[in-house]
């Protein structure tokens, strides 16, 4: 489950955090695999808790479940903290902890920390590679305008190996999280068309780059799911359609490739998209995904600001009892040019 802990301004932030507690202990009980959190930074129109106290707290509640973050905005912050903060999480973690990373997209993030769009690539890739060699425990050397190494060795490791997963939109971006990354997280807001044409990228950059074979392949998508396509859709389209009006004005249809826009109706924006209906009708939707393209791990969202708890608790009920379940019922089987 992805729990974004978006909120919309001005909520009684205790309130939301204990309701987001009961969606935690709900996916653990329900025997779900994972929680993700994501990352921004001056939100705006929500309010929106930063994904390290967030996992910490909600480690406590987890039980057995993977932790990631999807994602954290790994260009604008500091390596040797990044290193730091993450590896203990992983530690608090007890070693499932998932490092999702992303560039991000939103100009007011950059502007706020002071880093002119021309550099965030460079930034992004040499802060990842400063990451990684700091949990290697060897010594490191880096001589940047804004981080200096002369070899030091990092302590404070993380207690397994997270996996390093990376977000991207534009064609670009998944090519490099294919050279660079240990997967792709493949990201809820393109349409189902993209995706396929952007994973036939994704596969032969890999294998043009001698990449070992493709460990895990994680997508996330927008899900609600109720008794019937017609309560589904009655209970998630305000919430989904209201959401995305706030994507489109932080500009992240911009960094999709296309014309895709997010300014449009909510049955257009909907098509090829989002998963909202019955049991049946989420099957329909994400076993192909399983099957034709080697998706084994499904990051979903079922909650968003201004929805009733209730409302997501019961989407995350059925998911857990009639969708998980049939989706475990089968290995994913990746194309062969994934290597």
């Amino acid at each position: 489950m992805f729990l974004t802990h978006q909120q919309p301004a001005g909520r009684d932030p205790l309130t939301a955090l204990d309701e987001q507690l009961r969606l935690v202990r709900a996916a653990r009980d329900g025997g779900l695999d994972s929680i993700f959190a994501g990352q921004h930074h001056l939100p705006e129109s929500f309010s929106h808790i930063q994904p390290l106290p967030w996992l910490a707290r909600l480690a406590a509640d987890a039980g057995d479940l993977r932790i990631g973050t999807g994602i954290h905005l790994l260009a604008l912050h500091n390596p040797v903290d990044t290193a730091e903060s993450y590896a203990g999480l992983d530690v608090v973690a007890g070693g499932r902890s998932v490092f999702g990373i992303g560039l991000g997209y939103r100009e007011t993030e950059y502007a706020a920390f002071g880093i002119p769009p021309g550099e965030k690539v460079r930034r992004f890739t040499e802060n990842l590679r400063i990451v990684r060699a700091l949990w290697s425990g060897e010594p490191v050397h880096a001589d940047l305008p804004w981080c200096r190494l002369d070899g030091v060795r990092a302590t404070t490791r993380p207690a397994s190996s997270p996996p390093v997963w990376m977000a991207a939109n534009s064609d670009a971006a998944v090519r490099r999280a294919a050279r660079l990354a240990d997967t792709w997280m493949i990201n809820p807001h393109a349409t189902a068309g993209t995706v396929r044409r952007q994973l036939e990228l994704f596969h032969a950059e890999r294998a043009t780059h001698g990449r070992e074979p493709l460990g895990e392949l994680p997508l996330m998508r927008e899900i609600f799911c109720a008794p019937t396509r017609e309560r589904a859709l009655e209970l998630a389209r305000p919430h989904l359609a209201a959401k995305y009006e706030v994507y489109a004005d932080w500009g992240q249809d911009r960094v999709l490739p296309g014309n895709e826009s997010f300014r449009a109706g909510y049955d257009d924006l909907a098509h090829d998209r989002f998963v909202v209906g019955s049991p049946e009708d989420c099957l329909a939707a994400l076993v192909p995904w399983r099957d034709e393209l080697g998706v084994d791990h499904f990051v979903l969202r079922t909650d968003w600001a201004g929805m009733p708890v209730e409302h997501a608790l019961a989407s995350l009920d059925l998911l857990a009892r009639e969708v998980a379940p049939v989706l475990r019922s089968s290995p994913a089987v990746r194309p062969a040019a994934a290597g």
